[in-house]
């Protein structure tokens, strides 16, 4: 087999490009969550960004989508995390960039079996016993996310990391509460600690039929008020990065908080999903742009 020419590209620089191209066009068509269209991310990690996305979206297919039975389900995300263990020879196109992007940006391999941890868990457990137990699921399926990014932009140390876990759960568990009838509705999943439920009185038939009651209304009240002190004990992080990448991250938490702000304001219906308007993606902008009043510690 003859060799290149001199200045052309090698069969693995091609394939990895195709491996990238591949993942930017998935991330492109699916990034409801995932901040890999922005323009206000750095140029050279939108790539990386993306390969991690697609990592995440197509193991969460395997747990969520399709017609596979629960074992078909937790096979596939086996064979994710043993390609996963297989980086320094990937086959297939994703795990090719993703080789790359580990190299490249030394991540730590930790966060991408966390993941697979959760979408494990998305197969197996539908209900949470207590705090605990809904936390672990949080530390395994949002935390590793903002970990990975801190990579990314060479700023993961313990403070920091401390702050982005803080942020990543208060995100999770504010979907969670957004959706609380949703998630029973589709997939029969309820993320509320169900010691919490008992001790307001509020049961799944209650869920089921959407009815707001006073002891529904308190139950909620807590779970918004968790999700608001850990959204404002990780908002230092958005003052410490620089530059777009803190600016970015101070219009999520803002955003975060007007969610939680409007759930509050909302509490005669707990299961209509709020909205954010005009006059709210105006006021965070400004508040995102504004100088900080001192540094955080």
């Amino acid at each position: 087999m003859s060799a290149a020419p001199s200045g052309a590209p090698t069969a693995d620089a091609v394939a990895l490009e195709a491996a990238y191209r591949e993942c930017e066009a998935l991330a492109r068509s699916h990034y409801e969550n995932f901040p890999v269209a922005s323009r206000l991310l750095p140029a050279r990690l939108r790539r990386p960004i993306a390969v991690i996305y697609t990592f995440a979206r197509r193991a969460d297919d395997f747990a969520d989508e399709g017609e596979l039975t629960p074992a078909e389900r937790l096979a596939a995300l086996d064979a994710f995390g043993q390609a996963l263990e297989r980086l320094d020879a990937p086959r297939e196109p994703l795990f090719v960039a993703l080789a790359d992007v580990v190299r490249t940006h030394q991540l730590p391999l930790q966060p991408f079996h966390d993941l697979l941890h959760a979408f494990r868990m998305d197969v197996t457990v539908t209900r949470y016993a207590d705090l605990g137990e809904l936390m672990h699921y949080c530390r395994h399926s949002a935390n590793p996310v903002g970990r990975l990014l801190l990579h990314l932009f060479d700023a993961a140390t313990p403070r920091n990391l401390g702050y982005s876990d803080a942020v990543c759960t208060a995100l999770q568990l504010i979907n969670f509460i957004q959706d609380v009838g949703q998630d029973l509705e589709e997939r029969d999943r309820i993320y509320i600690p169900q010691d919490e439920m008992r001790r307001f009185g509020v049961d799944e038939a209650q869920l089921r039929a959407r009815r707001n009651d006073f002891a529904l209304r308190g139950l909620m009240d807590l779970q918004i008020k968790r999700a608001r002190a850990l959204l404002q004990a990780g908002a230092p992080l958005g003052r410490v990065l620089p530059g777009r990448v803190g600016f970015e991250l101070r219009m999520i938490i803002l955003g975060g908080e007007r969610v939680l702000k409007a759930l509050f304001e909302r509490r005669d219906d707990v299961f209509a999903r709020p909205r954010l308007g005009a006059r709210d993606w105006a006021s965070m902008l400004w508040r995102a742009a504004l100088p900080p009043r001192g540094r955080a510690g």
